[in-house]
């Protein structure tokens, strides 16, 4: 027998409606999400807040992003986060695709 509008499933005395279409949308709803390009966080400019957004990043990790950041100058490359205790090579590779490190704007000379 061909379903056609909907199935239903008791589970444990719950109900669950399922069709077609609705398993197809939820489907393409979850690749789009897996697809999306995640938000970029600027390591010279990131505010602790924004830091936290990054996945694995806690509190105390992004103070000491911020502190490695005030100490040694803005980071060149975004591999030198590799330096700040707590992030090895493992957790860098997660976070690659959403950091950028982009060189503080060159000031402009007197009489430009």
């Amino acid at each position: 027998m061909r379903m056609t509008l909907a199935c239903v499933l008791a589970i444990c005395g719950t109900v669950l409606f399922t069709s077609p279409a609705l398993t197809a949308s939820i489907q393409a709803a979850q690749a789009e999400a897996q697809s999306a390009p995640k938000a970029t966080v600027n390591l010279n400019l990131a505010t602790l807040d924004q830091l936290e957004t990054l996945p694995g990043i806690g509190r105390k990790t992004a103070e000491r992003i911020i502190e490695h950041r005030t100490k040694n100058g803005n980071f060149k490359k975004i591999e030198e986060l590799m330096n700040v205790k707590g992030i090895g090579e493992k957790s860098f590779l997660k976070l690659k695709p959403m950091i950028i490190v982009t060189p503080p704007k060159p000031e402009k000379a007197p009489g430009d």
